[in-house]
């Protein structure tokens, strides 16, 4: 058994370039939370985190103001080490599952609501978690993500892609002049944010029209550029709503209008439409619908998969990796496709991400992995970010044409995970 014996843990905060719009909110910031584990056989290793409190919940983040929020999460982490220290165990998961009831029972204490979502608990452990694959892998003897994978989930992971797609964000803020550059400099596959709150007075009709508009905007303008990188050539699409369609129906109208303007069929994936509460068959929607924030565990998950969705977002960089793994073999198991969505993550997250998306059998319809990350794009100070990566300068770091390119130091290194970051760790001495 593993026991761990010292804890501690220190945050900083990033700001972003301008306001991140999404879920009708707009965030400027996200802190950056780092632990340090230490076991009593005297190993030791640091977990880094990004605290994503609009996406979490976005209720949390209406009710507070951002420090505050960000704190109520922070206060949350600190209370998993606490934790932690009381709780032996034989691997991570077994951890998780342990520690991940009482961070969000303690949660709902310190916000004082009984709906908390469960995703907010898993955001707040994922440093947590971090940490312990990495001081539990140094226990171990191994030192590779491909012997951290638990057996039962290799299945799940067991592609090794030369070549990943880098999803860049088109968030609300987004000129349509940037999406056609984006385009240009070589991505080729878009996420774009719907549900928008033009008038920040709460009408869906006025969200539906603004989505619309946006959707045709963005097609028209790019609709006859090509790429190698999918089966039909064209760049695909992919719309993420945050949940804030609040019905079938609405979301046929905008489907609707996808197909009469001939945009229908280039959206790959359409993610999270509707409200986690809103549980209908979604089997007949004419396109592959995603669970991201309603699939907290592999039991929500496997729900989803049987109200019709045919996707999961995986987020290690979210959720935690001891969860992602569940919910990737879930999703194995019943012939549904996953891939690697961003919380806004720093370089070194971007690759604990990239190690799933490395592994991951590609969508239907593409011909390469995908990896969403777009860092890049809003955070102030990206470069120096960079720098505090452990394999700073590696080629597979870099995105060329739209693309991560695989080679086989990414695979030997892992992506640098089992190395130790001299910035964070001057953190938590």
């Amino acid at each position: 058994m593993i026991r761990i014996v010292r804890t501690n843990s220190n945050f900083e905060r990033e700001e972003f370039i301008a306001p991140f719009g999404f879920k009708g909110g707009y965030s400027d910031g996200q802190w950056q939370t780092v632990v340090r584990l230490e076991t009593e056989s005297g190993a030791s290793a640091i977990g880094l985190g990004v605290q994503g409190i609009l996406w979490s919940d976005a209720n949390v983040f209406s009710s507070f103001s951002q420090a505050a929020s960000n704190s109520v999460m922070f206060l949350m982490t600190e209370y998993a080490l606490k934790k932690a220290k009381e709780i032996p165990f034989e691997t991570p998961m077994d951890l998780m599952e342990q520690l991940l009831p009482l961070v969000y029972d303690y949660g709902k204490k310190i916000t004082q609501n009984d709906r908390l979502r469960m995703t907010f608990a898993l955001n707040a452990l994922v440093a947590v978690d971090n940490a312990a694959w990495i001081v539990y892998c140094r226990e171990k003897g191994i030192n590779s993500f491909d012997d951290m994978i638990p057996e039962d989930v290799r299945p799940a992971l067991s592609f090794r892609h030369g070549k990943v797609a880098a999803i860049p964000l088109m968030s609300y803020g987004v000129s349509l002049e940037d999406v056609v550059k984006a385009v240009r400099d070589g991505y080729f596959f878009m996420k774009i944010k719907i549900g928008s709150d033009p008038e920040k007075d709460g009408d869906p009709e006025k969200m539906l029209e603004w989505d619309k508009k946006r959707l045709s905007d963005i097609h028209n303008a790019i609709k006859d550029m090509r790429t190698p990188h999918t089966e039909s050539g064209y760049i695909p699409y992919y719309l993420d709503a945050n949940g804030r369609y609040d019905s079938r129906d609405r979301l046929m109208r905008l489907l609707d209008h996808a197909d009469r303007i001939g945009a229908l069929e280039r959206i790959m994936i359409l993610e999270e439409p509707f409200p986690e509460e809103y549980k209908t068959d979604v089997s007949d929607i004419p396109v592959r619908l995603a669970a991201d924030e309603s699939a907290h565990s592999d039991k929500d998950a496997i729900e989803r998969i049987e109200l019709g969705y045919r996707a999961i977002a995986l987020k290690p960089i979210a959720k935690t990796v001891s969860m992602s793994f569940k919910i990737a073999k879930a999703a194995h198991d019943r012939g549904i496709p996953c891939f690697c969505a961003d919380l806004t993550v720093t370089p070194i997250m971007v690759d604990w991400n990239k190690n799933f998306a490395a592994r991951l059998a590609p969508l239907p319809g593409m011909r390469i992995g995908v990896l969403e990350t777009n860092g890049h794009q809003n955070y102030s100070r990206w470069q120096e970010l960079q720098s505090f990566h452990p394999r700073y300068g590696a080629r597979w770091m870099e995105v060329v044409d739209g693309v991560f390119n695989l080679d086989d130091d990414f695979y030997a290194t892992s992506g640098g995970i089992f190395d130790e970051s001299e910035h964070y760790a001057s953190l938590v001495k």
